[in-house]
């Protein structure tokens, strides 16, 4: 019979197979990669700025729409997954992140089919998301309606 291991040896056992993290190397990871994901749409930007006259706005929704694109390409040939691992938070927290875990379901899941498979699996990480800022929206409205109401905005 197999003998339960006790309190203390469970707790050196999870010691020596725990991950050792170093923070501030972490944090300057995170601090690269995204600072390099924010050149890229800073120079593409400046370029459709300079080069095609667009305005800073115009502009600023081309870029988002851009590096959103440029997630989902380097989703699709499995390169943003070394990025996200190497860079932290640096590659997930901006809007290319979010656009690496709406893509990734759909192509892990596409031999299920574009229904069952692909169809299901997009709002895992999307609906949520999509969800929570519609209501979001929704309240703030209410809110801002209201104050119009009594004279408050």
């Amino acid at each position: 019979m197999k003998q339960e291991p006790s309190n203390k040896e469970y707790n050196e056992y999870v010691k020596q197979v725990t991950p050792k993290h170093n923070l501030a190397l972490n944090c300057c990871k995170a601090f690269l990669v995204g600072g390099i994901i924010c050149i890229i749409g800073e120079g593409i930007s400046q370029l459709l700025q300079n080069q095609f006259g667009l305005g800073k706005d115009d502009a600023g929704s081309y870029v988002s729409m851009f590096l959103v694109a440029l997630s989902v390409i380097f989703t699709g040939f499995n390169l943003y997954g070394p990025i996200a691992k190497f860079g932290g938070a640096g590659a997930l927290v901006p809007i290319t992140g979010f656009a690496n875990s709406v893509a990734s379901p759909c192509i892990e899941y596409q031999k299920e089919g574009q229904v069952f498979g692909i169809g299901v699996k997009v709002f895992t990480i999307a609906g949520p998301v999509i969800l929570y800022g519609i209501f979001i929206s929704w309240v703030l409205g209410v809110i801002y309606w209201a104050g119009k109401m009594v004279g408050l905005f």
